[in-house]
């Protein structure tokens, strides 16, 4: 390895290889780029809509690297990472600004946390196509003032080429599509795929490595206040309904995907929004509806008729992960500045397609770091025979790809906020309920919201509830809006018998899950954390029984 590291910067780039830099394009310049470059086309009503080829969704985990240095070697979490050697990471700066000699390149100097006076992060993101800059000027805050864009000094960097491709022999990856950080030099690098959401991916996993030793918990959630100052956080994986649940016409949305709470409040990371659309229902969600009817909204691989322009989101030829990247700025009660006090109501949102889970349900702080830690939803996977298969997925702190610390960083933090605070806790259930997928229909998103509104009038303050025999959370015996019987998923059940071992051993997925990192909590927290289950033994017969967990 050479003594003078090679450095992965616009600077050192374009004064020897860069044809043209053009820098901070407004969005309406980003569109005449986008269409002279054939990137995109522009629809009815404004949106663009853009195509990321053959590869249509986020890099695999074992896609994603980080590059191990002396600083990030001991505090990096290297059991989620991919590692790559400081030889490796040289080799491919060379390869990748060979690659660059003679292209043209957009540039947005932007900020990360713009609202958070003491955690606002300069980020430069440098990309190959037009669209891609202006997906990065949609997500995050652009510097507007000339002067200081000049003399612009980013903490972070983001290099953004699809068209380059690795090759893993010679470049220690895994296939040709990568995403590298090197902590220590505070750049990342993305390569072989034009899915936007790497560059967000890249930017979060920075900012989520920095900021818990400023003391402030990330977070992936969405936030919105009341009429009356009220804060609720919606922490939730994607297909869960926290974007869906947390456009409310009757409060002020912060944000809709990544947050950081400090001693003083919440802020959010970012000013855009970046959403699934597939089968998006101007009925059941009329302001995301909105957002994909315009101007500056961009709309990844949705269906698009080539003569009328006009979209159609029902469509999911290309892929079933259609996307929406659109500024919360055209949402009509938005925050025009992205912070806020301390949440008064927390929600864990999930997807359970087995039936298990209560539509809500009441938890203590210990049940929440739980089920923060857990990360739980589900997904229903369609065989060739044609039967569905239901499995289920945990994902650390609803996000561990993104998550560059130890658990404990994250979650220790957490406890100590909720606790602090006094933050009422609840975990949501926005799948089925009783019986699972394939017997019975997902609970109505009108049943989710009155739950939620339930919640923040204080309604649910009021009435009786009942302990859960498994998992030990409380559900309430009422809930205005909502039948009785729904509410205790042992009472919508059509087969109790058969519930009770869909229970049981959900449960037991649970205990598995949390087998993988407890290792890496303190003796404290494993004690506090390791009986929160009940888990009947009489029922170690369902290894026989039909579901997938």
């Amino acid at each position: 390895m050479s003594d003078t590291h090679p450095v992965l910067d616009l600077e050192a780039m374009g004064r020897q290889y860069l044809k043209r830099v053009r820098r901070n394009l407004p969005t309406a310049r980003l569109y005449e780029e986008i269409v002279k470059n054939r990137e995109g086309q522009i629809a009815h009503a404004g949106p663009v809509v853009v195509r990321t080829g053959r590869r249509y969704t986020e890099l695999p985990p074992q896609d994603r690297f980080i590059v191990k240095g002396p600083v990030s070697e001991e505090k990096v979490y290297w059991k989620r990472h991919q590692v790559m050697s400081e030889y490796h990471f040289e080799g491919l700066v060379a390869r990748i600004i060979s690659y660059m000699q003679n292209r043209e390149v957009y540039v947005q100097n932007v900020y990360a946390c713009n609202d958070c006076d003491d955690c606002r992060i300069p980020i430069r993101i440098v990309t190959e196509s037009a669209w891609h800059s202006l997906f990065a000027r949609k997500m995050f805050t652009p510097e507007y003032d000339p002067e200081v864009f000049n003399n612009f000094s980013p903490a972070f960097s983001v290099v953004h080429i699809p068209g380059f491709h690795a090759k893993p022999e010679t470049d220690g990856t895994n296939s040709h599509a990568f995403a590298l950080i090197n902590m220590e030099q505070k750049i990342a690098a993305i390569a072989g795929t034009a899915h936007a959401g790497e560059i967000r991916h890249a930017v979060f996993s920075f900012v989520n490595y920095l900021l818990p030793h400023e003391a402030v918990l990330p977070m992936r959630c969405a936030v919105n206040i009341g009429k009356a100052g009220d804060t609720a956080v919606f922490i939730g994986r994607e297909g869960s309904g926290k974007t869906t649940l947390s456009l409310d016409s009757e409060r002020i949305l912060i944000g809709d995907h990544e947050h950081g709470w400090s001693d003083k409040g919440l802020f959010c990371f970012e000013r855009g929004g970046y959403a699934r659309v597939l089968n998006l229902s101007e009925k059941e969600e009329p302001l995301l509806f909105d957002l994909t009817r315009k101007f500056g909204t961009i709309l990844e691989n949705v269906a698009m008729d080539p003569d009328t322009r006009r979209i159609d989101l029902s469509d999911g030829i290309l892929t079933q992960n259609t996307r929406a990247a659109y500024s919360i700025s055209h949402i009509p009660h938005a925050a025009e500045r992205k912070v806020c006090g301390h949440p008064k109501n927390l929600f864990l949102l999930t997807c359970d397609a087995f039936g298990v889970m209560p539509p809500i349900s009441r938890l203590t702080p210990e049940q929440t770091l739980y089920g923060f830690l857990s990360g739980y939803t589900s997904r229903s996977i369609h065989a060739e025979s044609g039967e569905v298969e239901l499995t289920s997925e945990f994902d650390m702190n609803f996000g561990a790809s993104s998550l560059t610390l130890p658990p404990a960083a994250y979650s220790g933090r957490l406890l100590e906020k909720i606790r602090k605070h006094n933050v009422r806790c609840w975990l949501v259930n926005t799948g089925w309920i009783g019986d699972p997928h394939g017997k019975a229909g997902r609970i109505p998103i009108e049943y989710s919201r009155a739950l939620i509104r339930a919640v923040l009038s204080g309604q649910m303050e009021t009435v009786g509830y009942e302990t859960d025999p498994v998992f030990q959370f409380e559900i309430p015996k009422e809930c205005p809006g909502l039948p009785a019987r729904l509410l205790n998923p042992r009472t919508a059940a059509s087969d109790p018998g058969e519930y009770e071992m869909r229970a049981n051993r959900l449960a037991q997925a649970f205990t598995e899950a949390f087998e993988q990192f407890k290792d890496e909590m303190p003796d404290t927290m494993q004690d506090m954390l390791s009986g929160l289950l009940s888990i009947e033994k009489s029922f170690d017969f369902m290894d026989d029984f039909g579901f997938s967990l």
